[in-house]
Order: structure tokens, then sequence, then C-alpha cells
């Protein structure tokens, strides 16, 4: 599996940001219209330049029409300086109405490339309408790119949606984003980060701010690599972290699916902590209710039968702050799931919700649990704790106050002692019977040292990058959608 992505430091890139002259928002009053003028009468490679730091107030999707087309700010800025593009048409009376800025699935548009530019939503704290995403891409298309793209605030259910068309969308590398707020956590008003349905692709190094329903939310698309990505809440509770359960469009089908080295961050107390003081408050009961979600039965219950997700693979990722389970696995088949760990400061916490249904147990909250009466053909780390029913996981609630929060999320502390064994041995997979072998510690040992220190190389690479600059200012804003979900 070969992924294709474009570099900031590619010669033809660095002219166009030299060279390319800006599109002005002025006159609003025919914008969209101009800008969508431009892209369909300019053909294969044109670049609509947007100009730094403008807003464009549009009414209606911009739309690809051609390959290998861009929408860009003029010079290629990476934080506040994006020109941003605000969705600003009608929203009707019947829940419908605008909500996506920019649609690349046109049946002619390969390798088209939206980048540096930001989409602002303009949700604005109503409740979701029914729509697209904030950005639609992919298709029936192959070598697409979104990059350098800050997508937040979506009128619908997400800010990122890349289509699988007919099944054939391929290779769209998604990478250096920065992504949310996204929804509410108030029931059925949630929105994912970035929704991926396209087969060989590339999601890296996007940083994923208060999405409320899935962080990263894979529809199957076998062959995609998700790696290096940070997903982390503040105010809003988050249903699920990277999301790997949902039986359409692929038929559940994972395989070649390789979600690693990926940052997953829950609530944390607020303030800092008095002398040996470990937990304390959340002024918003933050938490991630589960951080990796594998099987559809985790998300969805019993509503797709015996459906499986199969042939994935999810390998060392980081967990900290709270959940209430770190990674669930149930209805799952041929994963492979090693070498995930805990660090800085965990806990693990919530209880049955009222959308719980009333005959179903709930297992207690824990760092990973698996389902082993739905799970086949699957090798786990050791440290599964085997639950009786791991069906809508979802329906936990978090603790209404209380000191449960964990302090600080600090990568110096020590990882908790769950930390898995790195063999991938058969032997140490969980079998539908439930075989497990001892964990060695000296390869625990080894597979902590490595993750922590993948962690703080992450997090130094980050701090360097424009891109990371934005973070702050999100927090100032104030076909897929799952109606069925009952959490």
């Amino acid at each position: 599996m070969e992924h294709r992505s474009l570099h900031r430091s590619d010669s033809s890139y660095q002219r166009r940001a030299a060279s390319s002259s800006c599109i002005s928002p002025d006159p609003t009053s025919n914008l969209t219209t101009r800008l969508n003028q431009m892209l369909s009468s300019s053909g294969s490679g044109f670049i609509l330049s947007l100009c730094p730091g403008q807003q464009y107030p549009i009414t209606a999707p911009l739309l690809f029409t051609s390959p290998n087309q861009e929408i860009s700010t003029q010079g290629y800025p990476t934080g506040s300086d994006r020109a941003t593009l605000v969705v600003s048409g009608p929203v009707f009376s019947n829940g419908t109405g605008h909500t996506t800025a920019v649609d690349g699935t046109c049946a002619n548009c390969d390798g088209v490339i939206l980048r540096n530019v930001q989409v602002n939503g303009t949700r604005l704290g109503a409740p979701p309408i029914n729509g697209n995403a904030n950005i639609e891409m992919g298709g029936s298309n192959s070598n697409q790119v979104i990059e350098y793209v800050h997508s937040f605030d979506p009128r619908s259910w997400s800010c990122l949606h890349i289509d699988e068309g007919n099944l054939t969308c391929n290779n769209v590398t998604v990478q250096n984003n920065d992504i949310g707020p996204a929804g509410s956590d108030l029931f059925q008003q949630w929105a994912d980060g970035i929704s991926v349905a396209c087969r060989n692709s590339l999601i890296r190094n996007n940083m994923i701010n208060n999405p409320t329903d899935g962080g990263i939310v894979l529809f199957g698309s076998p062959g995609t690599l998700v790696e290096n990505n940070t997903i982390w809440v503040e105010t809003n509770t988050l249903l699920g972290g990277i999301n790997m359960v949902d039986v359409t469009p692929f038929n559940g089908n994972y395989s070649g699916v390789v979600v690693t080295n990926n940052t997953i961050a829950g609530g944390f107390a607020n303030g800092t902590p008095s002398g040996s003081q470990t937990l304390g408050t959340n002024s918003d009961d933050v938490i991630i209710k589960i951080g990796i979600a594998i099987g559809p039965r985790t998300w969805f219950g019993s509503e797709y039968g015996n459906n499986v997700s199969q042939g994935g693979t999810v390998l060392a990722n980081q967990l900290t702050g709270a959940f209430s389970y770190g990674i669930a696995m149930s209805s799952a088949k041929n994963f492979t799931v090693e070498n995930n760990v805990l660090i800085g400061n965990t806990s693990f916490i919530g209880a049955r919700g009222p959308n719980c249904t009333a005959n179903d147990p709930t297992p207690s909250p824990a760092p990973f649990v698996i389902d082993l009466n739905t799970t086949t053909q699957s090798t786990t780390q050791s440290n599964f704790t085997s639950v009786a029913d791991g069906d809508s996981l979802t329906c936990v609630l978090p603790p209404a106050g209380g000191d449960y929060w964990p302090y600080g999320g600090n990568p110096n502390s020590s990882p908790s002692s769950s930390s898995p064994s790195s063999s991938s041995s058969p032997s140490s997979s969980h079998s539908n019977v439930g075989t497990t072998i001892g964990v060695i510690l000296g390869a625990i040992a080894a597979v902590v040292a490595v993750a922590v220190f993948a962690w703080f190389v992450r997090k130094w690479a980050i701090k360097r990058a424009e891109a990371r600059k934005f973070i702050n200012s999100t927090r100032q804003h104030s076909g897929y959608i799952r109606s069925k979900e009952q959490f």
C-alpha cells in the first residue's frame, strides 16, 4: 500500500505560493457565484487563491470541477491569517439548509487539493441540521489532498468527510489539519472531527479538538493508515476517539487498516493538585466514553445483528486523561490490537445512563475491555478485561461532579501498570475462549519507554509547526447521520 502526499518542500508548491494573486471577497453579494464560475471555467490545475486574513461568506458549496484544481490561501499561511470560508447560506425551519463550504466529489475530481484555508460552519450553538459535512471530498476519485486546513463548528454531522463514491474512492491524504470544535455533547447534537470512507488513504498529523461524536471515524476504508493524530477534549464529552464500528458502506471491512501512534486525551481535573492529591473535579464533567471503539456492537448494540468489523490493526496508541473505556472491542474478527498504552495520569469513570437498555448489563469502566462472546480470531494484548456484554457502551454517563478526574496529563508520569506486552506471538492473543499468556516485564518496560519517547518527540514537532499556534484560538469560536444512535 503506497500513500501519496504533497509536502511543503515541493518546488512547484513554493513557486505557486510566491506567484499566485488572490481573489478578493468583495463584492460579497455575488461571491459564491464568482468563485464557482472561476472553478467551472478554468479547467484542470486551476488554483483558486484566496486572500490572507479575509472572510468569504458563501451561500452554497464551492464546487471543484476538474482534476488537480486547488483552493488555498495566497502564500500558504498556516495560522489565523488563513482565509476563512464562512458557511452563510440559509437554514430552514424543516431542519435543512446550507451545511457545506467545499465539495470535491465531482466525477472528474482526481487530484484536487484543499489547503491552507479555514472553514467556519457557523452552527453557533444551534441544534444540528440535516446535510453534509463542512468539507466533502473523495467520491469516485483518487489522489486528493486536504492539508493545513482548520475546519470547525459544522452545522451538520462532521468537520471533514471523505466520501466513498461507488466504493472507488482511493488514496486521499488528510494531514496537518486542525479540526474542531465540532458539535455539542447534548443528546444527538454530536458531530465528528474527521470521517473517512475511502480506500488506501492516509490520515496523519492532525490535531482534533473537542469533537463530540467521533474524533476520527473510519467507515471501513480498507487499506487506510491513521497515524500520529492527537484527539483531545476540553469542554464537551466525546463518544469515541477513533471509531472502527460502522458496517456501511464496506460491510465492516477494515482489512489493511492500521491505526497507530495516535494520542487520545480525555478530560482532566481543573486547576492544580494540592500536596499528594491525584484526582480533582472537572467543571464540565468531560470524558471520552471510548478511546478506541472496535466492532459495531460496541456502538450500536444488536442493531446490525451478527455483522462484525474485521481485518484491522490497532497498534501502539497512547491514552491519557479520563475515559469510561480506553479500548472497547466487541463483534470483531481477525483484528490485531497490541502495545497500546496508558501514559501520564488516567482514570476510568462513568455509570449506566438513562439510555442504557434495561436488561443489558453495562461493564464497569476499565482501560481495555473485550467481549469474547462476539470477538473471534483476533490477536490482542494480554491486559484486556473480558466482559459478559460489550454492547452499546456509549450509553454510560460521566459522574456529575466529584473528585474523579486526573490532574495534568504529564507525560513524565509513569504509565499505568496495565501497560501491555509487546509480544505479537499468536499465543498472546485472546481467542474466542479467552486464551492469554503472561506479561513479560522487560517487554513492558521497552514498550513504555518507546511510547513515552515518541510522545515527547511528536509533541515537540507539533509545537514547532505553525499550525499548532492556532489551537488556542479555536476556543473562542462560540448518508452517515447515525440517527438511530441511542446514547
